[in-house]
């Protein structure tokens, strides 16, 4: 049975994760979009919130274990805040996670505890292509295996903070099924390009990447033998992305929402306006409708059921949903929704990309 209540532990940590959204990354957003990076403090103080050890068992250091509705609960409010600074701060969540959920007892037992210090840890992820219609269960990118290494060649884009990591996991294909391998930033061949300028989310720096030859040992590939279940990860990914665009949408709304309260035209506040008043209230239904199938999605990942087909649906439902409240945002603000002294043409921005990070957070 579906509950909506929050536990007592799951209400701390959404209070917690909303005010550091709410003073730490509102107030930073703008500067972090122009300055194209993240603040350093910023990042710091939301690493420090603990969000990833939760999600990592206390035998490798962590406090907690993974939970798809805790994880959409608080990506939801960081994403209110931010979301350029908050894909910036979930990117080694993109190799530690995957390990958490799949990797074999020797790579839980090597790679989870840095992720448990008080340090940022430089690793990430590369999976999108820059390929049309790419799709992750169909890699161009390649994993051959030759005696006791794999051998990796392909090209990625869109991959978070390259420049810095020290480590990747990277998706092949390897034999028609895509699989996941840990390929250190200093092994012969892996190349980190030049950066993506993206429309939104500049706080997010992404690089394009290329692979050639790069030898890994065996031990490399995400479990072992066993491997990895891409469809289960990818649910992840949407399960988080769709949280994100609902508080993404949220943020706009709310803005839209003061806005129209507070301007006057021809002697009364425009939220009187029955045009007006419909959208925002459209807006405010869509945005209920995707957070329930975020949630429904979650319930049944939580639960082992097969989460597939729901959480791509809140993912499809998301990408339109955000996009067409982050313009409605702008719509409402009129002339002043296009000026950069409101955040809405960023959000609007930032709406645009949910569509095209298919794997590009995870939570």
């Amino acid at each position: 049975m579906y509950s909506f209540d929050m536990t007592s532990e799951q209400k701390m940590l959404v209070d917690t994760v909303h005010r550091y959204a709410e003073k730490q990354l509102r107030p930073l957003l703008r500067e972090a979009e122009e300055n194209k990076d993240a603040p350093k403090d910023a990042i710091q103080r939301g690493w420090e919130l603990g969000l990833l050890p939760g999600s990592i068992e206390d035998q490798y250091g962590g406090f907690g274990e993974y939970s798809a509705i805790t994880s959409a609960l608080y990506l939801e409010e960081l994403a209110w805040g931010d979301v350029g600074l908050s894909l910036h701060l979930l990117t080694p969540n993109l190799f530690a996670l995957p390990i958490s959920l799949f990797g074999s007892k020797k790579q839980k037992e090597t790679y989870l505890p840095a992720f448990c210090d008080e340090d940022f840890p430089k690793a990430t992820a590369a999976i999108i292509e820059p390929v049309y219609q790419f799709d992750p269960a169909e890699l161009a990118t390649t994993a051959e295996k030759d005696g006791n290494e794999y051998v990796i060649n392909g090209k990625k884009t869109f991959v978070p903070l390259a420049k810095d990591a020290e480590l990747f996991l990277v998706y092949a294909n390897e034999k028609g099924t895509t699989q996941a391998f840990i390929v250190p930033a200093d092994a012969p061949g892996v190349k980190v390009e030049d950066r993506v300028t993206m429309m939104g989310a500049h706080a997010l720096a992404v690089y394009n990447m290329s692979f050639e030859n790069v030898r890994v040992p065996k031990a490399n590939r995400l479990g072992g033998l066993k491997g990895i279940r891409v469809n289960r990860l990818l649910t992840v990914s949407r399960i988080s992305l769709a949280a994100m665009a609902v508080g993404q949408a949220k943020a706009a709304y709310e803005y839209a929402l003061n806005y129209a309260k507070e301007r006057v035209a021809f002697g009364e506040p425009i939220a009187h306006r029955q045009s007006i008043a419909f959208m925002l209230a459209e807006m405010a239904i869509e945005i209920e409708s995707t957070r329930l199938m975020v949630w429904e999605a979650a319930y049944k990942f939580d639960h082992r059921e097969d989460a597939t087909r729901a959480a791509y649906l809140a993912k499809q439902y998301a990408d339109k949903m955000v996009l067409d409240v982050t313009d409605g945002a702008v719509q409402v603000l009129g002339g002043h929704g296009y000026i950069r002294e409101h955040p809405v043409e960023l959000w609007l921005r930032n709406g645009r990309g949910f569509v095209t990070w298919d794997g590009l957070a995870m939570a």
